[in-house]
């Protein structure tokens, strides 16, 4: 009983994550199913990309309401890594792709999402779309297509390792699309959630699912997040990722040592 306590409490604090920095849920999510509630590595990262899917859906209303929602960069970015989500996940449901695989790819990929956390929450700089050269035709289908094909790639780690990737995705629309992080924040959530669903679809069929876990996962996270979208609007979120960034990268080496 203590232990599904726990376990949903911190469901709470990943969606609380995702609605105010726009990730972060992910990385947190699978280590909780793998060491706290005990599921399988495969299962785990199947059923994370339904709780931090439908979490990210619930915590873009109030970004869609309070305009920070791109729908150009969704439209452009979400049917790449939607095919990428769907690869990676039935290349992670092969037989040769066992846990330990897996667990050291999610391993890997969360010390690069902490450092990157920790850079970003150091940096003072933050970008603005106003500010893009539209008239340099070339230079702008450059970045599009560079955004793309990054979606791509971001969708099959999530497809692969459950992660959603808001510390790959958010960098790129700041950097490449140009995009203020706010809106960065809130378009990244739709594109995490269309991914998710895409990744789900890949692992469904294959591998065993806890459909009670999953269900009551997903009601905490859900909630957490709606709670972390709205403490978004008084909060900045550069303040609190280098914080979390420490954080990850100590849930990072754990996920090594205990793999």
């Amino acid at each position: 009983m203590l232990t599904t306590i726990i376990g949903h409490l911190l469901a709470i604090l990943i969606g609380i994550s995702l609605g105010l920095i726009g990730g972060g849920g992910s990385i947190l999510a699978a280590p909780v199913l793998i060491y706290i509630m005990a599921v399988p590595a495969k299962s785990a990262f199947a059923m994370t990309l339904v709780i931090v899917g439908f979490a990210s859906l619930i915590g873009a209303i109030p970004h869609w309401r309070q305009g920070n929602v791109n729908p150009k960069i969704i439209a452009l970015f979400a049917p790449a890594s939607m095919l990428g989500a769907y690869l990676g996940a039935r290349l992670a449901s092969l037989p040769f792709i066992t846990h330990t695989i897996q667990l050291i790819t999610f391993g890997v990929m969360m010390l690069i999402a902490s450092i990157t956390m920790i850079r970003k929450g150091a940096s003072k700089s933050e970008t603005s779309f106003n500010k893009v050269d539209h008239h340099d035709h070339h230079a702008v289908i450059r970045k599009w297509l560079a955004i793309a094909l990054e979606g791509l790639g971001v969708g099959t780690l999530t497809g692969f390792i459950g992660i959603g990737g808001g510390f790959l995705v958010i960098p790129v629309l700041v950097l490449l699309g140009k995009t203020p992080m706010k809106e960065a924040v809130g378009t990244s959530l739709i594109i995490l959630a269309l991914k998710s669903v895409a990744g789900f679809a890949g692992y469904f069929g294959h591998v065993p699912i806890d459909w009670n876990l999953l269900l009551s996962f997903t009601i905490a996270s859900s909630a957490g997040i709606l709670l972390g979208s709205y403490l978004n609007q008084f909060m900045s979120a550069k303040q609190l990722e280098k914080g979390f960034g420490y954080f990850v990268l100590a849930v990072a080496i754990f996920v090594l040592i205990k793999r």
